[in-house]
């Protein structure tokens, strides 16, 4: 993966995540458990996918290890995976290893000091490195406290049947230039679809991630929201991407009201940006097309957000050498490759598509997000990621979604407050 370009991705924390959680102390820190060994608690999301996975590795890890068996629930719920793991450091009760990290989140947990530095478990640079290949924007000050699991490249999927409703071609859309893309959401909407792509309005910090973000980092070859310690969206860049996406609300091309169901399988829309966990989950109700998300000028391999997640591990956990030994297991080529089997999404390692050769000639529909894989970058590691990603979608919210202020005025201030949080 030799495109990915920053240490703390926020993925979209919520039921998504798949936690592994060892038998937990109190708070603490550092690495007092790395010697230890015996049981650890697995906790899985409720993706159907990753849940089924989850079960056969630690059925098969449980085989050859019955002195250090691991014991799988699903992450108890809560309003966020996020939430409920910062919690869960703070009473001490963390669990050994988070599975679909949200990179960005990273950061905060190393300053309450709830992770353990992976770089000093045995070979514990060495086996990230080797597995994932150009991986050190995933450092936090210099170490590991996370491992770069798989990405979710972000792509326009899109209603094959609606395309060809609206009088565009299903397998060449060719729509990507801003103007094309335009162009074609017009004729969705002109042929009786509510709407043509239907990002979500709501605030949320990390509804970026499917909006606006991916476009800046194919507009910009990659730049992040924050370079330098400085915000880069007050750019020509920035006001370009705004002004596109504002076209879609101002023309009602797009609703600037939340879906009250999945729109994708309803038909109330024909498009919306989504990574190859998306294939599955249409794959009984919607005949799926994907393609890179467009630029202004419709370059032919644009950039675009990774969606990517990690695995960490926390410093209540008492067991950490099991649990190293288990992270490794659960990464390795082959328990990676049935990840791939099972869920879709990619393994974030070297040559994903000649280590897996014939995982993708069976399934041709991801062929395009392996390769879009090698084409991707993430959000940067910085300060107070999370509030500066609020501070981005309120301003942005406001200007391109409601019209309520202009795009100069909400880039400006946008990069003002991510400026004072980055620096704090």
């Amino acid at each position: 993966m030799k495109k990915i370009r920053a240490a703390a991705l926020i993925g979209v924390v919520g039921a998504t995540a798949l936690v592994v959680a060892g038998c937990s102390s109190g708070g603490g820190g550092g690495d007092a458990g790395g010697e230890g060994t015996g049981p650890i608690k697995v906790w899985l999301s409720n993706n159907e996918q990753e849940v089924e996975w989850g079960k056969a590795v630690v059925e098969a890890w449980n085989a050859e290890h019955p002195d250090e068996k691991v014991t799988a629930q699903e992450i108890p719920a809560g309003s966020s995976s996020e939430e409920a793991i910062t919690a869960a450091i703070t009473a001490g009760t963390a669990p050994c290893l988070v599975y679909n990290v949200a990179p960005a989140a990273v950061s905060g947990w190393v300053k309450q000091g709830g992770l353990v530095d992976l770089s000093t478990m045995e070979g514990g640079s060495d086996y990230i490195t080797d597995r994932g290949g150009e991986v050190d924007a995933y450092a936090t000050d210099g170490s590991f406290y996370q491992l770069p699991w798989k990405s979710n490249p972000v792509m326009v999927m899109y209603n094959k049947t609606l395309f060809q409703a609206a009088g565009i071609d299903p397998e060449n859309p060719q729509m990507n230039t801003y103007d094309a893309f335009l162009e074609g959401a017009r004729k969705i909407v002109d042929s009786g679809v509510q709407s043509a792509i239907w990002p979500a309005p709501t605030s949320e910090f990390y509804q970026p991630w499917f909006d606006f973000y991916p476009l800046y980092l194919a507009e910009t070859d990659g730049t992040m929201l924050v370079e330098d310690g400085k915000a880069t969206i007050d750019s020509d860049a920035g006001r370009t991407v705004s002004e596109f996406w504002k076209t879609f609300y101002d023309e009602k091309l797009s609703p600037n009201e939340a879906a009250t169901d999945d729109a994708m399988s309803a038909g109330t829309t024909a498009m919306q940006l989504a990574g190859p966990w998306a294939i599955p989950s249409y794959a009984e109700t919607v005949d799926v097309g994907f393609m890179p998300v467009p630029t202004s000028d419709g370059r032919e391999t644009p950039m675009t957000f990774a969606d990517s997640k990690s695995v960490s591990m926390f410093t209540a956990c008492e067991n950490q050498a099991t649990a190293w030994e288990f992270l490794k297991f659960s990464t390795s080529e082959e328990s990676d490759g049935q990840f791939l089997e099972a869920t879709g999404q990619m393994p974030m390692r070297t040559d994903l598509t000649g280590t897996y050769a014939d995982y993708f000639e069976a399934n041709p529909n991801y062929v395009a997000f392996a390769e879009q894989a090698e084409k991707t970058a993430d959000v940067p590691s910085i300060p107070n990621s999370v509030e500066a990603w609020q501070a981005f979608r309120d301003e942005y919210s406001a200007a391109v979604i409601f019209g309520k202020e202009s795009i100069d005025d909400y880039l400006k201030a946008a990069s003002t407050k991510i400026d004072e949080l980055v620096a704090e």
